[in-house]
Formats: structure tokens, C-alpha cells, sequence
């Protein structure tokens, strides 16, 4: 049953929405856990090795094409630098000025992943290889406006073809853990990558291309009322994550994990095994969640919906993985039949169970949050259909 106190209810605008850009999201501000970190676990200095290379971008340009270097295609932000900013960059190359350093993930077949610097090498890569990319206003090398590659003088192409370039490699026996902190650390960019970005770029292609096909299905772009279509921060393959994370893994072992980024890891790495024969039942539960989801709460799911509100809430993570992981254990005929009292029962856990409520709004990530909000959801959708 829901708990009750004496604290005053939420206002209907509690839930605050995530900017990028000064645009919203659609997703809500998730606070991060304000508990004091525990100590970190000691790692073995032998297996943490970083290395400093350098490229020519000849080098680079070439890698990229044999694969060698991976540029995760897909990655965030959808490759959205403006054309001055492109024009900007190859007119520095140039003129001989050095770029900032890259940093590269190798993995175990030798194969370099770009978690810093994917703008600028998709810039060079265009430039080098699409004749259609054309130089726009510049700021010193006025001539050269509207000329692509192969228009530039013999001089100007030895120039950008020797552009040298440093990069920080870090080697694979580095364990996972580790390599999400450096990056972290090191993501200090105009915008800093979120962890869903960071983890995209370290993975491999099968566990990409599972997320990417989840959060293409229909019934996701339904139930989410299409609010995290090609979301800029990732946050539509992060909950698809999540929701896969504890289609795989009960709360009880998320508590074994240091923190919510290292089980997620811990999830992604698991889904590019190759040896993985969980992905067609996952993708099964999901498109079940996703039905289920939108059966209870139509356009309101996955979202904060207190009892008398009049706004529709952004997406909630909190509520994504926990309401779209139980739900795909139930039969859709079996939800359906029994969806306005489940609605009316999950309505009053948002309003007057501060327990949940605490458990969707801060230190999400929280063993005894996540425990918390599990529970009482299977209890509530249990309850439901006896």
C-alpha cells in the first residue's frame, strides 16, 4: 500500500526536463546520487597502459577508410557541427596549426575507437574523400572558398596530407572501468559527452546496432510519443539499455556493480560478445514493455503522472526501466483487461508514496532507490491482475 506523511504533495511541474543547447530534451533532469563515493576498487597499475602516437593525416584518412579506425557513425549529435566551424578546421590544417590531441580506445583485434575527437576526424575524413564537401568562408585563406580536396594546389594537398596529429591510445587489457573514468575525465570539450555517448563510443557494432534497432521499433517511437527520436544526448539508447540491463540482471546483482555507468558497461560488453543468444528474446521482451507500457498509460508513459496533474512530464529514466522491464513478463491480453485499475493504482504511488517517489527523482542509481521502485511496481502490476 502506499505510504503516506505529512509532506505536502508534489507540484505538477516537479519534474524538471534536460536542456541541450538551450532546446529540451524530452527526457527529465535525473539527479545524480549525492552519496559520498565509496572507495575506489584497486586496480593493478600493469593493465593500465596509455600510449602516445602520432598520425599523419594520410595515416588517418586511410585507417578510417580500411576500418582501422572506427568512427561510430551513428554517434551522438548526429554529426551537427555547422560548415563554418568545418570550413574553420580544415583552414587551420592549412595553415599548420596543430589540433588538440585525440583519444583513441584500442580494442582486442587492434581496432581504434574515437571517444575524443569525432567531429573534427568525420570533418577531415569528408573533406578528404566527398567531393560535394566544398571550403565556405574563411577567415586568411580567402582563395581557397568553394574548393573541395582535389582543387587544391599540389602545396596545399602536402600540407593537409602531412598535418601530424597526437593521439592518446588506451590499450585493451585497461580494464573497462578504468577506460570509462579516463574518458570521462579527459571529455572536457565544448560539450562534455554524457556516459551513454561515451559508452557508444567504446563498444563495438553488435551492441550499437541492437540499441539502434530497439529504439527504431514502433512501439518505442509510440509509447515514448516519439519525445526521444534521434535524441541528441543518446538518452533513447541509454533507457533501451537499461531496460536490457535488468531484463538480464536482477536488482540484487545490479548491487554487486560500483555504480550505475560501470553496470551499464558491464550490460554493453555483454551484448557485443559474440557468444550473446539473448538478443531475439530481449528483442521480444522489449516490444512487449514497449505495448504493455503504453497499453497502462498511454501518452503518458514512463512519465511522472500524480493524481489531478494537468501536464504531461517529460521522460523519466526511473520509470522507463523499471515499469517497461516488469511489464514484459505479463501477457498484453492479461494488462490490457486490467489497465485502468493498474493506471489509477501507479497514479497514487506517484502522488502519495514518497518511497517511490524518492526512488524515480534523486540518487537513482541508488541500490536501495532501484530495489525500491522494482519492487513496488511488481508488486502494484502483480496485484493488478490476480
Amino acid at each position: 500500500m502506499p505510504t503516506t506523511d505529512n509532506r505536502p504533495p508534489p507540484e505538477s511541474d516537479d519534474a524538471r526536463e534536460e536542456y541541450f543547447e538551450s532546446l529540451a530534451t524530452g527526457v527529465e533532469l535525473e539527479v545524480a546520487d549525492q552519496s559520498p563515493p565509496e572507495e575506489p576498487e584497486p586496480w593493478d597499475p600493469e593493465k593500465i597502459r596509455i600510449h602516445t602516437k602520432h598520425y599523419s593525416l594520410r595515416q588517418v584518412v586511410d585507417m578510417i577508410r580500411d576500418k582501422d579506425i572506427d568512427l561510430a557513425p551513428d554517434f551522438q549529435r548526429q554529426y551537427v557541427w555547422k560548415a563554418w566551424q568545418r570550413s574553420g578546421l580544415i583552414e587551420s590544417l592549412l595553415l599548420g596549426i596543430p589540433l588538440p590531441s585525440f583519444y583513441f580506445n584500442e580494442d582486442g583485434a587492434g581496432r581504434l575507437q574515437v571517444v575524443d575527437g569525432v567531429q573534427r576526424l568525420t570533418t577531415i575524413f569528408q573533406y578528404v574523400t566527398d567531393p560535394s564537401f566544398r571550403l565556405g568562408e574563411v577567415t586568411y585563406l580567402r582563395d581557397l572558398e568553394g574548393q573541395g580536396f582535389a582543387d587544391l594546389t599540389t602545396l596545399f594537398r602536402r600540407r593537409l596530407n602531412g598535418s601530424q596529429f597526437v593521439a592518446h591510445v588506451i590499450d585493451p587489457q585497461t580494464p573497462y572501468r578504468v577506460k570509462f573514468d579516463i574518458f570521462r575525465r579527459i571529455n572536457t570539450g565544448g560539450t562534455p559527452l554524457s556516459g551513454q555517448e561515451i559508452r557508444h563510443c567504446m563498444s563495438k557494432s553488435q551492441s550499437r546496432e541492437f540499441l539502434k534497432e530497439l529504439v527504431n521499433d514502433q512501439t518505442f517511437i509510440t509509447a515514448t510519443g516519439g519525445a526521444l527520436r534521434d535524441h541528441p544526448r543518446m538518452a533513447d539508447r541509454e533507457v533501451a539499455l537499461r531496460f536490457v540491463a535488468f531484463r538480464l540482471f536482477s536488482p540484487d546483482e545490479y548491487a554487486q556493480h560500483g555504480s550505475f555507468d560501470e553496470f551499464l558497461g558491464f550490460v554493453t560488453e555483454r551484448l557485443d560478445d559474440p557468444r550473446n543468444k539473448n538478443l531475439d528474446r530481449l528483442r521480444t521482451d522489449f516490444v512487449r514493455g514497449m505495448n504493455n507500457g503504453y497499453a497502462v498509460f498511454g501518452e503518458n508513459a514512463f512519465r511522472k503522472w500524480r493524481l489531478g496533474a494537468q501536464r504531461k512530464s517529460p521522460i523519466n529514466r526511473a520509470l522507463f526501466e523499471s515499469w517497461g522491464t516488469v511489464l514484459a513478463d505479463f501477457d498484453e491480453n492479461a494488462v490490457h483487461a486490467a489497465a485502468k485499475s493498474l493506471r489509477h493504482h501507479a497514479r497514487k504511488m506517484m502522488t502519495n508514496d514518497y518511497e517511490f517517489i524518492d526512488s524515480i527523482s534523486g540518487s537513482t542509481g541508488a541500490v536501495r532507490n532501484v530495489r525500491t521502485r522494482f519492487g513496488k511496481v511488481r508488486e502494484a502490476v502483480e496485484e493488478a491482475l490476480r
